[in-house]
């Protein structure tokens, strides 16, 4: 009875004190750097071409000597920044809990800040905004490649991401199956651009009369849409879609002039917008091990996700689709936990092709 005893008060006082012998959740690591965007230099609207990134590395990283790991781009949505895109996706505490929970195998992380003038640089190549495909794909790729233990293969790369950041994801992963292997579309917007009127929703594009100034306050803003947070929005993608090098100051046309529609510049918006480009990458599509899109409900877009999946599933593109009770934003974090690491942590591969050079 005494042994009995003193084993219960042993359990007890280890519980009590953090002892070893309770597993503990480790965390990982968040770093902020900034990386050179050579794709984005001499952009038209002034935006640094050095651009902010937030890393999350796994518990394991730090003392890990040679071990690689899988890495997940993560684009953030219109009216966010890198940092508050770690904050409202609560990247770092859901990547700790699931790998506690043995639901998520240890990755990185990399969120890249794309903020810009307008708020956001939807994720396109124009000589107004720079090229934000090729800064994704190549330039921030091969600098995490260099600086970090990462495994460079396509198989062991995701590209992921919310709102603007899912329509990122589908137009770079369209067009970039040599880099990524696995995409993961939450909610994305401007699926399809009905540029000549009067946006029934965040999917559409809007089309102000003249071009607005920068929202005051509005970096970093989680609330897409809300307060001045959406007001820039027809600006960033008439610099992102209808760029124009000989219209200054902002270089960029408007589809709609003096209240008549531009039908060139309306062309421009419905050229850049996925429901239409997709025939085009059908091929490209097919060579991902895995696509999943989901949208809430409730939400505005849910109507252009879901023509996003027919198109996909009549095209025999396999992927996977959900719908879930919930808005926009909502149950952007809960999607994360449960759906959106686990889904990168069972396709990507966690093992190297070959004997890896580089970097410790």
């Amino acid at each position: 009875m005494k042994s009995i005893w003193r084993l219960g008060f042993c359990a007890v006082l280890a519980l009590s004190l953090g002892s070893p012998l309770v597993a503990q959740a480790k965390k990982g690591a968040v770093e902020h750097i900034k990386v050179h965007g050579k794709s984005l230099e001499g952009n038209l609207e002034g935006d640094s071409p050095d651009r902010d990134v937030f890393i999350y590395l796994p518990p394991s990283y730090a003392g890990s000597g040679n071990q690689r790991y899988p890495v997940v781009y993560l684009l953030h949505g219109y009216g966010l920044t890198g940092e508050r895109w770690m904050t409202f996706g609560n990247l770092a505490a859901a990547s700790d809990g699931d790998i506690a929970d043995g639901t998520m195998k240890e990755m990185i992380l990399v969120n890249p800040d794309a903020f810009t003038k307008y708020n956001g640089s939807m994720y396109s190549a124009s000589a107004t905004t720079g090229d934000w495909e090729t800064f994704i794909a190549e330039d921030l790729v091969a600098y995490i490649d260099s600086h970090y233990r990462t495994i460079p293969d396509r198989m062991s790369r995701g590209l992921g991401g919310h709102s603007m950041g899912g329509y990122g994801t589908i137009r770079i992963g369209m067009k970039r199956p040599d880099v990524f292997s696995s995409l993961y579309i939450m909610s994305g917007c401007c699926l399809i651009s009905n540029a000549g009127a009067a946006p029934a929703n965040r999917g559409t594009a809007a089309a102000p009369a003249a071009p607005a100034a920068p929202a005051a306050g509005a970096r970093g803003q989680a609330g897409q849409g809300r307060g001045n947070g959406f007001a820039n929005a027809g600006s960033a993608q008439a610099a992102a879609w209808a760029s124009n090098p000989n219209n200054p100051p902002n270089y960029f046309d408007l589809p709609v002039k003096d209240g008549v529609p531009q039908p060139l510049i309306v062309a421009k918006y419905a050229a850049n917008s996925p429901l239409v480009m997709i025939d085009q990458y059908v091929t490209n599509l097919k060579k991902y091990r895995a696509i999943m899109g989901d949208v809430g409900t409730q939400d505005t877009l849910a109507a252009s996700n879901r023509q996003l999946d027919q198109i996909m599933t009549d095209f025999g593109i396999k992927h996977t689709f959900e719908t879930y009770d919930g808005d926009h934003t909502n149950h952007v974090k809960d999607r994360f936990v449960q759906k959106v690491l686990p889904f990168f942590s069972n396709n990507l591969s966690f093992t190297a092709a070959k004997k890896i050079k580089g970097r410790k």
